[in-house]
């Protein structure tokens, strides 16, 4: 889109400005059935964004937003959070958050899904989201995927009134709370049973054991290469990633709790509390005790 003043999005606050390169939008609004709506969360919108070099001002709005981006470098920018993300990192936005900003310096696509209902914030704070902070956070390849068919669920959905769209929206929104919380969610169809162990394994200890690659591959029964393979084929991310990203998940968890950064870093299998702090800041975008001190706010 060349002109500005036909810009229209649910997403981004641009309409009528003018000097602005409008992104590309392509986004689905999801007026959800009954059933739907009874559960008490629902996926409102769902978009995704090619977005130029620029400044790109968002929408105030009274659902929550969670946002990924799939390449490129995209910085959040608002009076009380500022943070860059760059692929397989996002953020999750509370409602009625004003006066925020996307700011790229190179081409950058992001996927984002917008998410409402009674049980909305208890959603999101299983998420990891915190109640009315801007938060950076890492995204599971899984996650991803899952956020891509939401869009082109939302999209259909909006152009053609499709039935079932409402029922597979709620499938999709379930599937990545249960892959943030986890649980085994594969790339394609059904994780083998040989991965699965292992997600299992991580998940029944809370984290608090450190696995090494040998470890892991031992679990599965597989050669240590060829385990190696078969997880980032199914996973979406190295071994060793996947792990340090659910230690930080399940570490902000505790910090919600209550328990102190030494105590939460024994906890996720770090007792050492510099390497801990250090670890967290770098993928959450806050030290733990900045992000304990968050949640209380």
């Amino acid at each position: 889109m060349s002109d500005s003043k036909k810009f229209s999005s649910v997403m981004f606050d641009l309409e009528n400005k003018e000097g602005v390169v409008t992104p590309l939008c392509v986004e689905g609004v999801h007026d959800p059935d009954p059933l739907a709506r009874a559960s008490g969360i629902w996926i409102s919108s769902a978009g995704s964004t090619m977005l130029p070099v620029g400044e790109f001002p968002l929408k105030q709005r009274e659902d929550w937003v969670w946002l990924a981006v799939q390449s490129g470098v995209v910085d959040f920018v608002d009076s009380i959070a500022n943070f860059s993300m760059k692929v397989r990192e996002g953020a999750i936005i509370p409602p009625y958050t004003h006066g925020s900003k996307l700011v790229c310096e190179q081409e950058s696509r992001m996927l984002w899904i917008a998410v409402k209902g009674p049980l909305v914030e208890q959603f999101m704070q299983s998420m990891g989201a915190i109640s009315r902070k801007p938060l950076k956070q890492g995204v599971l390849p899984s996650q991803l995927k899952l956020a891509r068919n939401a869009v082109q669920a939302a999209v259909r959905a909006q152009a053609a009134a499709q039935a079932g769209a409402s029922a597979q929206l709620q499938q999709l929104l379930w599937a990545m709370l249960a892959s943030h919380s986890g649980q085994p969610v594969a790339m394609n169809a059904v994780l083998s049973h040989e991965i699965a162990k292992v997600l299992d394994e991580m998940h029944k200890h809370q984290y608090k054991n450190s696995y090494s690659l040998s470890d892991m591959a031992e679990i599965s029964r597989m050669p240590v290469e060829t385990f190696r393979k078969r997880f980032v084929s199914e996973v979406g991310m190295p071994p060793q990633s996947y792990q340090l990203h659910c230690k930080m998940e399940r570490a902000k968890v505790l910090l919600k709790e209550g328990l102190s950064v030494k105590q939460t870093g024994v906890e996720v299998g770090m007792k050492d509390p510099y390497h801990f702090s250090k670890t967290f800041k770098n993928i959450v975008g806050m030290s733990p005790s900045k992000y304990w001190k968050t949640t209380l706010e």
